[in-house]
């Protein structure tokens, strides 16, 4: 037998404000396969899959979104491959014909991005893998307050692998993650995994320094050998563009970066919970 048949499927409330809970706890009282773990409040799409993966046993894990868009039939093949000796196996979508374009082309581009700023990361692999129990061990050394799941675990450098599928369309409600938040959650990967932005800082600098020398050179030779020169206005208008807009823009992406620190800094724990059933 591949699983074991005391083998556990669990459901994680992240703090929902409608009848989730008292479904899982139905769930549970039918079957002794169901278990559930709810969180305090909502902590958050990564914290509440990291509570699980830290809460449950087993001497393998399986995470899966639970608007089932990812194949399940891709579970046996997982189980399979870590028979074979394979300690992660990453879900990854051959196609993503049911999203949105919109969606499609700001999913491609993130992964893009990610890779061109040298974070590790497996293309079109969300939050659907295996990990097997040595790797969850080692994933608990991770200490960070800032998580992001799909960058830490490729860290862990294990014998790994992938399997292909195309996604389904979901299976009942909408999804809880506007363009706000996959915002937010794009740039808490690009920002917990890359130093490029502020390398990119110094490169707008760089290029904006040669181009106010540039036009300074230009405009002391309108100055100084011609009759259209405007008093006073080089002198002016120029250090206010150039100096200012890099200002603003460097202060932006560094405060990201110290909000960060200030965040790691105090520790708070990543999840609470309340429940576990």
């Amino acid at each position: 037998m591949k699983i074991d048949e005391n083998s556990t499927i669990y459901f994680v409330d992240d703090g929902s404000k409608d009848k989730t809970w008292k479904i899982i706890q139905e769930l549970t009282e039918k079957n002794k396969h169901i278990s559930g773990i709810k969180l305090s409040r909502n902590f958050g799409h990564q914290n509440a899959l990291l509570a699980a993966l830290m809460t449950v046993e087993g001497d393998a894990v399986i995470s899966i979104d639970a608007d089932l868009q990812d194949d399940t039939s891709m579970i046996e093949k997982m189980v399979d491959l870590y028979y074979n000796g394979h300690e992660v196996v990453y879900g990854v979508k051959k196609k993503r014909e049911s999203d949105s374009t919109f969606k499609r082309i700001t999913a491609e581009g993130f992964y893009k991005a990610m890779r061109l700023m040298g974070v590790n990361i497996v293309y079109n692999h969300a939050d659907f893998r295996l990990l097997s129990r040595r790797a969850l061990e080692h994933l608990k050394e991770y200490k960070e307050v800032n998580l992001f799941l799909r960058g830490l675990i490729p860290l862990l450098g294990f014998e790994s692998t992938t399997v292909t599928y195309d996604i389904s369309e979901r299976m009942a409600g909408e999804s809880k993650y506007p363009l706000r938040k996959m915002l937010s959650f794009a740039w808490n990967g690009i920002s917990s995994f890359s130093v490029t932005p502020l390398r990119f800082i110094s490169a707008i600098g760089f290029i904006l320094f040669i181009s106010t020398l540039i036009l300074t050179i230009y405009s002391l030779w309108i100055a100084l050998f011609t009759d259209e020169a405007v008093p006073g206005w080089a002198s002016t208008v120029l250090p206010i563009y150039f100096i200012g807009g890099v200002q603003m823009l460097s202060l932006g992406i560094i405060g990201e970066y110290i909000g960060k620190i200030y965040l790691e800094i105090k520790a708070r724990p990543r999840y609470i919970i309340e429940k576990n059933i």
